[in-house]
């Protein structure tokens, strides 16, 4: 194993690396179409969500848009995807209750244990594009025992941009080289790591559950592929 003993803090990408945004966002969907009589398919609506995230996030970065946070961003996918489908009769409230799905979604099984045991050595760090108050949100929901909650309006930019990655260490105190960079998206750790950032990577493989996940090349130069936080502990020794 690489020589990880300088790590002072673990910084996490959340979607997908911790929470289950797929189940999350397919749950709120059907409990809105309980109750609106609403019959379509949720599964197919999450992942166009989802699917519109990155383009959404590459407006802001390419400059297309002004800087603008991740809420106001998924509720502008929200409101085409409900032209899309066909979903109308929606209050207000009703909308906005359900652009905040990304605020109550469900951690992985291992999450909150593996979290838990790696607290007792590390800063834990949220580095993620979600906003502060969807990522406090959801760890008072979920339980994520969180030191500090940075969203990508910390920095005012949106990963895999390099600030996003430079501002959180130095929020931290902490050179990048001592920060452990942790997701289950390869091109993530990759922006992470040109930054300095030592590198993890957690194999999440039902978060698609739709496709494979193989976005991981055979040769790398991640320092930890893993296939859990539990894993990730055992690897680090805590």
């Amino acid at each position: 194993m690489a020589d990880l003993g300088d790590i002072r803090a673990l910084t996490f990408d959340v979607f997908g690396t911790v929470v289950d945004w797929r189940s999350g966002i397919i749950r709120e969907g059907e409990a809105l179409g309980r109750a609106k009589s609403i019959a379509i398919d949720w599964a197919r609506f999450a992942d166009a969500w989802r699917g519109l995230y990155q383009p959404m996030l590459s407006k802001v970065r390419d400059g297309e848009i002004a800087w603008i946070k991740l809420d106001d961003l998924h509720r502008m996918s929200l409101d085409r995807l409900l032209a899309e489908f066909g979903i109308a009769g929606l209050s207000e409230a009703e909308i906005d209750h359900l652009n905040r799905a990304w605020h109550r979604l469900d951690p992985w099984p291992d999450a909150v244990a593996g979290l838990t045991r790696l607290k007792r050595r590390y800063v834990l760090a949220t580095l993620s594009n979600g906003t502060v108050a969807l990522l406090v949100n959801m760890a008072k929901r979920a339980g994520l025992p969180w030191d500090a909650i940075l969203g990508a309006e910390v920095a005012r930019h949106y990963k895999p941009q390099p600030e996003a990655y430079r501002a959180t260490a130095a929020f931290l105190g902490l050179e990048p080289a001592r920060c452990l960079m942790v997701a289950a998206h390869y091109n993530d750790l990759v922006a992470a790591g040109a930054c300095g950032f030592r590198t993890a990577y957690v194999w999440r493989r039902d978060e698609f559950v739709v496709r494979p996940k193989n976005d991981l090349p055979a040769v790398h130069e991640l320092d930890l592929v893993v296939e859990d936080f539990a894993e990730l502990a055992d690897r680090l020794g805590v």
